[in-house]
Protein backbone atom coordinates (compact mmCIF):
# COMPACT_ATOMS: atom_id res chain seq x y z
CA UNK A 1 0.00 0.00 0.00
CA UNK A 2 0.63 3.39 -0.45
CA UNK A 3 2.22 4.49 2.81
CA UNK A 4 5.10 1.43 2.49
CA UNK A 5 6.41 4.59 0.33
CA UNK A 6 6.38 7.01 2.89
CA UNK A 7 8.78 8.64 5.16
CA UNK A 8 7.95 7.93 9.26
CA UNK A 9 10.41 10.68 10.10
CA UNK A 10 8.19 13.12 8.55
CA UNK A 11 6.87 15.51 11.08
CA UNK A 12 4.22 16.53 8.67
CA UNK A 13 3.40 12.99 7.85
CA UNK A 14 2.69 11.87 11.17
CA UNK A 15 0.38 15.06 12.07
CA UNK A 16 -1.62 13.82 8.91
CA UNK A 17 -1.86 9.87 10.11
CA UNK A 18 -2.74 11.48 13.46
CA UNK A 19 -5.71 13.23 11.39
CA UNK A 20 -6.47 10.06 9.62
CA UNK A 21 -7.05 7.86 12.72
CA UNK A 22 -8.91 10.58 14.58
CA UNK A 23 -11.29 10.63 11.10
CA UNK A 24 -11.00 6.71 11.53
CA UNK A 25 -11.84 6.55 15.15
CA UNK A 26 -14.93 9.44 14.43
CA UNK A 27 -16.31 6.66 11.97
CA UNK A 28 -16.27 4.05 14.09
CA UNK A 29 -18.47 5.52 16.83
CA UNK A 30 -20.70 8.17 14.68
CA UNK A 31 -23.86 5.83 13.06
CA UNK A 32 -23.80 5.00 9.23
CA UNK A 33 -19.95 5.39 9.28
CA UNK A 34 -17.65 3.01 8.65
CA UNK A 35 -13.68 2.98 10.66
CA UNK A 36 -13.20 0.47 8.34
CA UNK A 37 -14.35 1.88 4.91
CA UNK A 38 -12.08 5.51 5.97
CA UNK A 39 -8.76 3.15 6.73
CA UNK A 40 -9.57 1.49 3.23
CA UNK A 41 -9.48 5.25 1.64
CA UNK A 42 -6.30 6.40 3.68
CA UNK A 43 -4.54 3.59 3.07
CA UNK A 44 -4.13 1.86 5.89
CA UNK A 45 -6.81 -1.00 6.04
CA UNK A 46 -4.06 -3.15 4.40
CA UNK A 47 -0.95 -3.12 6.70
CA UNK A 48 -3.88 -3.46 9.78
CA UNK A 49 -4.57 -6.71 8.44
CA UNK A 50 -1.33 -7.77 8.34
CA UNK A 51 -1.16 -6.83 11.38
CA UNK A 52 -3.41 -8.31 12.88
CA UNK A 53 -2.91 -11.67 10.97
CA UNK A 54 0.54 -12.11 11.77
CA UNK A 55 1.21 -9.26 14.39
CA UNK A 56 4.15 -11.18 15.83
CA UNK A 57 6.26 -11.46 12.31
CA UNK A 58 5.04 -7.54 11.49
CA UNK A 59 5.23 -5.89 15.02
CA UNK A 60 8.69 -4.21 14.24
CA UNK A 61 7.24 -3.10 10.62
CA UNK A 62 3.79 -1.91 10.76
CA UNK A 63 3.40 -0.65 14.36
CA UNK A 64 6.14 2.28 14.05
CA UNK A 65 3.71 3.66 11.36
CA UNK A 66 0.73 2.73 12.83
CA UNK A 67 1.45 4.42 16.40
CA UNK A 68 -0.09 7.96 15.63
CA UNK A 69 -2.72 6.12 13.52
CA UNK A 70 -3.49 4.39 16.77
CA UNK A 71 -3.08 7.70 18.64
CA UNK A 72 -5.81 9.56 16.40
CA UNK A 73 -8.06 6.59 16.90
CA UNK A 74 -8.36 6.77 20.50
CA UNK A 75 -8.63 10.68 20.79
CA UNK A 76 -11.58 10.35 17.63
CA UNK A 77 -12.83 7.92 18.84
CA UNK A 78 -13.10 8.96 23.20
CA UNK A 79 -12.61 12.41 22.32
CA UNK A 80 -13.38 14.30 19.66
CA UNK A 81 -16.71 12.46 18.96
CA UNK A 82 -18.07 13.14 21.94
CA UNK A 83 -18.08 16.96 20.12
CA UNK A 84 -19.40 15.54 17.00
CA UNK A 85 -21.82 13.66 18.55
CA UNK A 86 -23.07 16.71 19.75
CA UNK A 87 -23.70 17.86 16.04
CA UNK A 88 -24.76 14.91 14.93
CA UNK A 89 -27.78 14.99 17.44
CA UNK A 90 -28.26 18.97 16.79
CA UNK A 91 -27.74 18.81 13.14
CA UNK A 92 -27.91 15.19 12.17
CA UNK A 93 -28.42 15.43 8.39
CA UNK A 94 -25.69 17.72 7.24
CA UNK A 95 -22.90 16.28 9.64
CA UNK A 96 -23.93 12.86 7.91
CA UNK A 97 -23.62 14.71 4.46
CA UNK A 98 -20.36 15.90 5.49
CA UNK A 99 -18.94 12.34 5.55
CA UNK A 100 -20.97 11.49 2.82
CA UNK A 101 -18.90 13.92 0.87
CA UNK A 102 -15.36 12.45 2.90
CA UNK A 103 -15.90 9.41 1.55
CA UNK A 104 -17.70 10.47 -2.10
CA UNK A 105 -13.74 12.06 -2.61
CA UNK A 106 -12.01 9.55 -1.72
CA UNK A 107 -13.76 6.98 -3.84
CA UNK A 108 -11.69 8.28 -7.45
CA UNK A 109 -8.04 6.92 -5.15
CA UNK A 110 -9.90 4.36 -3.96
CA UNK A 111 -10.50 3.20 -7.73
CA UNK A 112 -6.77 3.57 -8.04
CA UNK A 113 -5.75 1.36 -5.31
CA UNK A 114 -7.88 -1.36 -6.59
CA UNK A 115 -6.64 -1.12 -10.06
CA UNK A 116 -3.13 -1.26 -9.33
CA UNK A 117 -2.91 -5.24 -10.07
CA UNK A 118 -5.42 -4.91 -13.16
CA UNK A 119 -9.12 -5.50 -13.52
CA UNK A 120 -10.88 -8.14 -15.06
CA UNK A 121 -14.72 -9.53 -15.39
CA UNK A 122 -14.37 -11.27 -11.80
CA UNK A 123 -13.60 -7.69 -10.14
CA UNK A 124 -16.72 -6.14 -11.51
CA UNK A 125 -18.42 -9.12 -10.83
CA UNK A 126 -17.34 -9.26 -7.08
CA UNK A 127 -18.41 -4.96 -7.04
CA UNK A 128 -21.53 -5.57 -7.91
CA UNK A 129 -22.22 -9.02 -5.69
CA UNK A 130 -20.86 -6.86 -2.46
CA UNK A 131 -22.54 -3.49 -3.32
CA UNK A 132 -25.92 -5.71 -3.46
CA UNK A 133 -25.49 -7.92 -0.43
CA UNK A 134 -24.39 -5.06 1.66
CA UNK A 135 -27.71 -3.07 0.32
CA UNK A 136 -29.95 -6.42 1.51
CA UNK A 137 -28.69 -6.34 4.80
CA UNK A 138 -28.49 -2.62 5.37
CA UNK A 139 -32.01 -2.99 4.12
CA UNK A 140 -33.25 -5.72 6.10
CA UNK A 141 -31.55 -4.27 9.83
CA UNK A 142 -34.23 -1.01 8.70
CA UNK A 143 -36.73 -3.40 8.33
CA UNK A 144 -36.52 -4.99 11.04
CA UNK A 145 -37.33 -3.53 14.68
CA UNK A 146 -35.91 -5.72 17.40
CA UNK A 147 -35.07 -4.83 21.29
CA UNK A 148 -32.59 -6.84 23.47
CA UNK A 149 -31.64 -6.60 26.96
CA UNK A 150 -27.84 -5.96 27.19
CA UNK A 151 -25.32 -8.38 29.07
CA UNK A 152 -22.47 -10.62 29.03
CA UNK A 153 -23.18 -12.46 26.16
CA UNK A 154 -24.77 -9.30 24.01
CA UNK A 155 -21.93 -7.53 24.63
CA UNK A 156 -19.61 -10.17 23.50
CA UNK A 157 -21.99 -9.46 20.11
CA UNK A 158 -20.79 -5.58 20.57
CA UNK A 159 -17.12 -7.08 20.67
CA UNK A 160 -17.77 -9.17 17.59
CA UNK A 161 -19.42 -5.99 15.63
CA UNK A 162 -16.75 -3.84 16.47
CA UNK A 163 -14.06 -5.72 15.30
CA UNK A 164 -16.12 -6.65 12.02
CA UNK A 165 -16.32 -3.06 11.02
CA UNK A 166 -12.38 -2.80 10.80
CA UNK A 167 -11.81 -6.19 9.01
CA UNK A 168 -14.89 -5.86 7.04
CA UNK A 169 -14.90 -2.16 5.41
CA UNK A 170 -18.32 -0.51 5.03
CA UNK A 171 -19.51 -3.04 7.93
CA UNK A 172 -20.40 0.19 10.62
CA UNK A 173 -21.06 -1.67 13.78
CA UNK A 174 -23.12 1.14 14.88
CA UNK A 175 -25.69 -0.14 12.33
CA UNK A 176 -25.57 -3.18 13.25
CA UNK A 177 -25.83 -2.74 17.27
CA UNK A 178 -28.79 0.50 17.11
CA UNK A 179 -31.62 -1.55 15.49
CA UNK A 180 -30.88 -4.19 18.82
CA UNK A 181 -31.09 -1.09 21.10
CA UNK A 182 -27.25 -1.91 21.86
CA UNK A 183 -25.55 1.01 20.37
CA UNK A 184 -25.88 3.82 23.33
CA UNK A 185 -25.26 1.81 26.22
CA UNK A 186 -22.16 -0.04 24.24
CA UNK A 187 -20.88 3.31 23.65
CA UNK A 188 -21.28 4.94 26.86
CA UNK A 189 -19.80 1.91 28.26
CA UNK A 190 -16.58 2.25 26.71
CA UNK A 191 -16.81 6.14 26.96
CA UNK A 192 -16.84 5.54 30.91
CA UNK A 193 -14.42 2.86 31.02
CA UNK A 194 -17.01 0.39 32.05
CA UNK A 195 -15.56 -3.10 32.68
CA UNK A 196 -18.45 -4.88 32.52
CA UNK A 197 -18.92 -3.62 29.11
CA UNK A 198 -15.38 -3.63 28.01
CA UNK A 199 -14.25 -7.09 28.88
CA UNK A 200 -16.76 -8.87 27.20
CA UNK A 201 -17.09 -6.72 24.02
CA UNK A 202 -12.78 -6.95 24.22
CA UNK A 203 -13.13 -10.51 24.33
CA UNK A 204 -15.81 -11.01 21.55
CA UNK A 205 -13.23 -8.39 19.55
CA UNK A 206 -10.26 -9.94 19.76
CA UNK A 207 -12.05 -13.49 18.91
CA UNK A 208 -12.98 -11.92 16.01
CA UNK A 209 -9.84 -10.85 14.74
CA UNK A 210 -8.28 -13.99 15.79
CA UNK A 211 -10.94 -16.12 13.66
CA UNK A 212 -11.03 -13.68 10.53
CA UNK A 213 -7.93 -11.52 10.26
CA UNK A 214 -5.33 -14.17 8.40
CA UNK A 215 -8.28 -15.48 6.17
CA UNK A 216 -9.37 -12.05 4.83
CA UNK A 217 -5.64 -11.03 4.68
CA UNK A 218 -4.93 -14.14 2.84
CA UNK A 219 -7.65 -13.19 0.50
CA UNK A 220 -5.98 -10.01 -0.41
CA UNK A 221 -2.84 -11.54 -0.63
CA UNK A 222 -4.30 -14.18 -3.71
CA UNK A 223 -7.39 -12.41 -5.24
CA UNK A 224 -5.61 -8.20 -4.96
CA UNK A 225 -8.63 -7.12 -7.62
CA UNK A 226 -11.84 -9.13 -6.59
CA UNK A 227 -10.81 -8.10 -3.53
CA UNK A 228 -10.80 -4.85 -3.45
CA UNK A 229 -13.39 -3.96 -6.01
CA UNK A 230 -15.85 -5.76 -3.95
CA UNK A 231 -14.99 -3.12 -1.05
CA UNK A 232 -15.57 -0.73 -3.12
CA UNK A 233 -19.21 -2.12 -3.45
CA UNK A 234 -18.79 -2.13 0.27
CA UNK A 235 -17.97 1.29 0.88
CA UNK A 236 -20.84 2.45 -2.05
CA UNK A 237 -23.35 0.80 -0.88
CA UNK A 238 -22.99 1.70 2.42
CA UNK A 239 -22.96 5.39 1.47
CA UNK A 240 -25.75 5.58 -0.49
CA UNK A 241 -27.85 3.70 2.74
CA UNK A 242 -26.68 6.80 4.96
CA UNK A 243 -28.11 9.38 2.57
CA UNK A 244 -30.36 11.83 4.59
CA UNK A 245 -33.18 11.44 1.93
CA UNK A 246 -35.52 13.50 3.85
CA UNK A 247 -33.01 16.38 4.16
CA UNK A 248 -33.42 17.10 0.53
CA UNK A 249 -37.34 17.28 0.33
CA UNK A 250 -36.89 21.13 1.52
CA UNK A 251 -35.30 23.21 -0.45
CA UNK A 252 -33.26 25.35 2.44
CA UNK A 253 -32.24 22.58 4.19
CA UNK A 254 -31.21 20.53 0.82
CA UNK A 255 -28.96 23.69 -0.14
CA UNK A 256 -27.50 23.26 3.84
CA UNK A 257 -26.60 19.28 3.31
CA UNK A 258 -25.57 19.90 -0.62
CA UNK A 259 -22.73 22.01 0.50
CA UNK A 260 -21.86 20.18 3.59
CA UNK A 261 -21.54 17.36 0.73
CA UNK A 262 -19.19 19.71 -1.37
CA UNK A 263 -17.17 20.70 1.67
CA UNK A 264 -16.42 17.17 2.59
CA UNK A 265 -15.47 16.44 -1.25
CA UNK A 266 -13.06 19.29 -1.01
CA UNK A 267 -11.77 17.88 2.01
CA UNK A 268 -11.42 14.50 0.83
CA UNK A 269 -9.66 15.80 -2.41
CA UNK A 270 -7.06 17.95 -0.54
CA UNK A 271 -6.53 15.25 1.47
CA UNK A 272 -5.85 12.66 -1.28
CA UNK A 273 -3.59 15.32 -2.96
CA UNK A 274 -1.73 15.72 -0.10
CA UNK A 275 -1.38 12.15 0.44
CA UNK A 276 -0.37 11.75 -3.26
CA UNK A 277 2.74 14.05 -2.82
CA UNK A 278 3.69 12.12 0.35
CA UNK A 279 4.05 9.36 -1.56
CA UNK A 280 6.28 10.58 -3.89
CA UNK A 281 8.80 11.37 -1.24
Amino acid sequence: MNQNKKKNGNPLLFVYRILQGALIGLGAVLPGISGGVLSVIFGIYKPIMELLSNPFKNFRTHVPPLIPVLIGGAVGFLGVANILSFFLEKYPDPSVCVFIGLITGMLPSLFREAGEQGRSKGSWISLAVCMCVIFAVLIGLQLTSIEVTPNFGWYLFCGFCLALSIIAPGMSFSTLLMPLGLYTPFVDGIGHFDLSILIPAGIGALATVICLAKAINALFENFYSIAFHGIIGIVIAATVMIIPVSGFTNPGTAVVNAVCIIAGIVIALALDRFNSRVTVE
